[in-house]
């Protein structure tokens, strides 16, 4: 066991610091105390001289020498500036030292105790005398007349006793302080011998020796480099194992950094440079050194640094391959991350290219087979592929654009790939033929530009094969074998997604077509109404709205707009099945709010009969707006279901939204709807739209109907087709995500030239004068060769309601693309047709009414009931197709 000295190295030293702080400390207090005295009297002297200066040049001064009285008027001058000034005394003397001013009254006009003919020689005199108050330090200064002439002197001064207080009060904060830095130092000498002593283990100078030789062995003994350089550049330290790893001469210690042989020029720049340095690998002695460097100017240490070495030649190897897993890694969980964010073939292709490239090729191709894009099953060779995506570091390059059909040769990597269902890899293209007979040309000029290898993957799902990615690669070292998985990874995160969105494609299309099929693809015949509309499906699915344009009897037209609730097949199909229910419904002639009562009723059934687990909540109602315009009357009758009010553009371009109530939606039942009546302009539009034109989830309802408002007005010239597509620019993203339905018509009003209308009184006698108007009236119109058939109709309706109808009989005969004969009573009773029998005496009129016209029918009105016919007007134009205003 080692023996501690009696005294550490660390003791020592505390003590030989305390003692000569201690001493350190006295001589500061001594000189302090001196100083001190010394310029507390120097400060008396000076003060008394400023102040006996001051009062001997201030103003008033001779005026008061030169009076009868001069004490009169200097003592209270001299009283306020002794006391001002902070001194003792200031006496005002004449020429012979005969007192003029005292603090002590009683010592007026006595002499004055001290030298003044230094003074009366014009000079400043200091002294120090016993005087009426004391031990006193004055100094004399003279009092010169306007020519120069001492007339009178001044003295002021303070007594030694308060000079000598000021010191004593001093003194007390002198020996605070040097007791203060008496502890400072003894305590920072303490702190200075405490951490020697932690440092120093207490260890005596013998100790300290075999500490360091234990040291030095263990410097020269580690596997670890260890070089120390000053700030010279020169080597101080160099243990065993840094000269074994820069391969250093043996005298290497002393010699500047520079001159030393072998050693590679980036470790000797790094060793000179003094800085920092972490885990740098650098080349030295055919190994990879990782090498950490610090300054050791720290903590008042010289100059310098300190470098230690590590042979990582092995581990490099290892971590090399490390990081590189890493990466791949990384990559591969990006491309789960950013590829597949759509059902869009091209969008999932593109998002492959810009994951790849440039952490895995510098350029990317996607080819496809082009039944693909349509959302059709792969053709079984690499013929018609589509090629929907490119990307790479560069634009300028020979590969193939963007949107080209390619039909891949059997010979080329691609198209074996394509029939293998496996992976290709050409390293290098530029002896590949196989790969150059698809275009030589082309193929010259991608190896031309630089780029020298390619992998090739199948898009494989479900055991097809969709299309192929192209990876090439002209920057960095050519693909390899262990690449073709990655690559197949790469590919494989995107298939699925590209197969999904084919999948989705093909259904989108399916369901479209449905939806389509089930809505009017051409508009009827009909003079009442110019229609323009738009329908639009959701970019994300079909849904349920639908539009109809229905010509009823008496040349009137019903509009229908609705929606259904929910997306998909299904809604489509009930979209389907409401709007043949309207038709239906139509047919009976019943006013709006009936007809949307008879389809609440079959929503409601719908919705009970068809409930399932794999159906629940699909369906939950449905809504509708329905509106008849007479253009005889030109009044409008509307009814609404759940859904928005409908805008009204007026002759003058100005834009409103009619009154009209708002039922509940289809389904929910319980509750009766009501109508409005409008009387509408000829030339106005009436505008009919599904909630997918004007909602949108940035913007309330309200905002959205201000911009349709403003889409529409202040243009009263437009066509309603040309209505319709302002109303889709200012209000539709390029992506809407709902269906969107509007129908916009414009009204128009039959001449009063083409209807005729006669009062008909009870009398079965009337029937031959109603004939004979019936038959001017047509004449008039140029319809004679019509005269007979309606003459026969005619007669059998006034008949049939003198008979058994009510008063009053109105006749009604209007010209538009048919001839329509009204006849109106009071009687709600509705005639039916009939086979009669040979023995019957009547029931044959009604049969003789279905032969002669092309429709027949009875509507029913607040005021009883309406039977009409129609006799269809020869040479009349075939009706338009205006299938191609759906849009995509």
């Amino acid at each position: 066991m080692v023996q501690r000295s009696p005294r550490s190295v660390a003791s020592q030293v505390f003590l030989l610091q305390v003692a000569l702080v201690v001493l350190l400390v006295v001589c500061g207090v001594l000189a302090l105390v001196l100083q001190s005295e010394r310029d507390t009297g120097t400060e008396a002297r000076r003060r008394s001289i400023a102040v006996a200066q001051t009062f001997a040049h201030s103003p008033g001064v001779l005026q008061a020498l030169r009076t009868p009285d001069p004490s009169k008027v200097l003592q209270p001058l001299t009283e306020m500036g002794r006391k001002s000034a902070g001194v003792d005394f200031i006496v005002v003397m004449n020429t012979k030292g005969i007192r003029y001013t005292h603090p002590i009254p009683s010592k007026i006009g006595h002499r004055f105790v001290g030298r003044i003919g230094p003074s009366l020689a014009g000079k400043v005199y200091t002294e120090s005398v016993h005087g009426p108050l004391g031990h006193e330090v004055q100094a004399t200064v003279p009092i010169d007349d306007d020519h120069g002439r001492v007339t009178a002197l001044v003295s002021a001064g303070l007594k030694v006793k308060n000079v000598t207080n000021a010191v004593d009060r001093q003194l007390p904060i002198i020996l605070t302080a040097g007791a203060g830095a008496l502890v400072v130092t003894t305590g920072g000498t303490a702190l200075v011998g405490r951490r020697l002593r932690r440092q120093t283990h207490s260890l005596a100078a013998d100790e300290m020796s075999r500490m360091y030789e234990h040291h030095d062995t263990v410097l020269h003994s580690v596997r670890e480099g260890v070089l120390i350089v000053d700030a010279d550049e020169r080597i101080l330290l160099a243990n065993d194992e840094a000269r074994r790893l820069l391969e250093l001469p043996s005298d290497v210690e002393g010699r500047s950094v520079r001159e030393l042989p072998g050693l590679d020029p980036a470790m000797t720049e790094l060793l000179v440079s003094g800085r920092e340095a972490g885990d740098e690998v650098h080349f030295a002695g055919g190994r990879l050194l990782a090498v950490n460097q610090r300054p050791t100017d720290r903590a008042g240490c010289p100059g310098g640094i300190v470098v230690t070495l590590r042979d990582s030649t092995e581990l490099q190897a290892v971590s090399g391959r490390a990081e590189v897993t890493r990466e791949r890694l990384e990559l591969l969980y990006d491309a789960g991350l950013g590829i597949g964010t759509s059902l869009d073939v091209v969008r999932t292709a593109d998002e492959l290219t810009r994951v790849a490239v440039p952490r895995f090729a510098d350029f990317v191709t996607v080819d496809v087979a082009d039944a693909v894009l349509h959302g059709e099953e792969p053709g079984p060779t690499a013929t018609d592929m589509r090629r929907v995506a490119v990307g790479g570091i560069r634009d300028d390059h020979p590969l193939y654009e963007k949107g080209r059909l390619i039909d891949f040769l059997p010979s080329t990597p691609q198209a074996r790939g394509y029939d293998a269902g496996r992976s290709e890899l050409v390293t290098d293209l530029s002896s590949a033929q196989d790969w150059q007979a698809q275009d030589p040309e082309r193929a010259r000029q991608i190896v031309e530009f630089g780029i020298h290898s390619l992998v090739t993957a199948p898009i494989q799902a479900r055991g097809e094969v969709l299309g192929m990615v192209n990876f090439w690669r002209s920057k960095r070292e050519p693909f390899d074998h262990e690449e073709l998985s990655l690559a197949e990874e790469l590919v494989a995160r995107a298939a699925v997604s590209i197969d999904n969105a084919r999948r989705y494609t093909r259904e989108h299309a399916l369901a479209v077509t449905l939806q389509r099929s089930l809505l009017p693809r051409t508009l009827p015949e009909q003079s009442a109404l110019d229609v323009g509309y738009r329908y639009l499906p959701a970019q994300s699915g079909v849904s349920g709205d639908w539009f109809d344009v229905i010509p009823l009897p008496g040349s009137r037209v019903a509009l229908a707009v609705g929606d259904v609730v929910g997306h998909g097949l299904h809604a489509a199909a009930t979209m389907g099945r409401l709007r043949t229910a309207v038709h239906n419904f139509s047919t009976l002639d019943l006013p709006p709010d009936e007809l949307l009562s008879h389809l609440d009723d079959l929503v409601g059934r719908i919705d009970q009969h068809e409930a399932s687990p794999e159906t629940a909540g699909e369906i939950v109602g449905a809504t509708c707006l329905y509106a008849i315009y007479d253009p005889v009357t030109r009044r409008c009758v509307m009814a609404r279901a759940g859904h928005l009010a409908p805008a009204l553009i007026h002759p003058d371009g100005s834009v409103t939204f009619p009154d009209v109530p708002a039922g509940p939606p289809l389904g929910l039942g319980g509750m009766p709807f009501q109508t409005a009546e409008l009387d509408l302009p000829e030339g106005s539009q009436l505008v009919l739209y599904t909630d997918g034109l004007i909602e949108d989830r940035t913007r309330d309802l309200d905002v959205g109907m201000e911009l349709l408002r403003r889409a529409l007005a202040g243009h009263p010239e437009r066509t309603p087709e040309e209505s319709c597509q302002a109303a889709l620019d200012a209000l539709l993203p390029e992506r809407p995500v709902d269906d969107v339905a509007l129908l916009i018509a414009r009204t128009r009003a039959l001449p009063a030239d083409q209807v005729a209308d006669w009062d008909v009184p009870r009398d079965p006698a009337a029937v031959s004068g109603m004939r004979a108007a019936v038959s001017g009236q047509l004449e008039q119109w140029g319809l004679s060769e019509l005269g007979f058939g309606m003459e026969l109709v005619l007669s059998e309706l006034i008949t049939n309601a003198i008979r058994y109808g009510s008063d009053p009989i109105h006749v009604r005969l209007i010209h538009d693309r048919t001839l329509i004969c009204e006849v109106a009573d009071a009687s709600s009773t509705s005639p039916h047709l009939r086979y009669a029998a040979t023995t019957d005496e009547g029931g044959r009129g009604l049969f003789l009414v279905s032969q002669l016209a092309e429709r027949w029918g009875t509507r029913y009105t607040d005021q009883g009931k309406v039977i009409w016919a129609e006799l269809a007007v020869p040479d009349m134009p075939d009706m338009p197709d205006l299938g191609e205003f759906l849009v995509d």
